[in-house]
């Protein structure tokens, strides 16, 4: 069973990448915020994959970090969450606001996502729950509640969902403080546009 591939990104599609590893080209799913992370054609890339087997297809998905890929896994083992959906899941928020928001009870992040409605999101909730508590994303986190209040000033100012997201997982860990991070979000933007 696979589970990384280091190789060469020959191509990118809207949901995947095709990676040669040593010249074997393997079609990988990604989240569309691996998509923007990810290299430039022709440049290297690891990858953690996950490998799933259907009597008509053999798929991988593909993550830029193990923290990702182990997430992803709990996910898929939810009944009515399938592989596309957890990607999606994925590519709505950094994966330690996610986990703090699950951790919260926080149904929005969840529903936010095409095909996941309140029952479902509540499902994943009540399933990941504890394991999320025993990896210590304790309830009422005040470092997540900054951030979360930061996405939302961002979002007030004019900035997409999108493009606020990708800023605040830049953010060094070390920022504390909603005024500090959106002061640092702001002059990233800024160094960006100048370029």
């Amino acid at each position: 069973m696979l589970i990384r591939l280091d190789g060469i990104i020959k191509f990118k599609g809207a949901q995947f990448v095709v990676l040669d590893v040593n010249g074997v080209g393997y079609k990988v799913f990604v989240s569309p915020d691996t998509l923007i992370k990810a290299p430039k054609l022709e440049e290297k890339i690891v990858l953690w994959v996950h490998q799933r087997v259907k009597e008509d297809a053999l798929d991988l998905y593909g993550f830029l970090n193990y923290a990702e890929l182990e997430f992803f896994e709990q996910l898929i083992q939810i009944s009515g969450v399938g592989p596309k959906s957890s990607l999606a899941v994925l590519s709505v928020a950094p994966l330690d606001i996610l986990k703090r928001a699950i951790a919260n009870e926080e149904l929005s992040y969840l529903t936010k996502v095409s095909g996941i409605g309140n029952r479902l999101a509540a499902k994943i909730i009540l399933e990941l729950k504890d394991k999320l508590g025993a990896m210590g994303f304790e309830k009422d986190g005040k470092f997540f509640e900054e951030k979360e209040d930061a996405l939302e000033a961002l979002c007030s100012l004019g900035y997409s969902l999108k493009e606020s997201r990708e800023a605040l997982n830049k953010v060094p860990d070390g920022v504390k403080s909603t005024g500090n991070i959106v002061k640092e979000v702001l002059k990233m933007m800024q160094k960006n546009k100048r370029r």
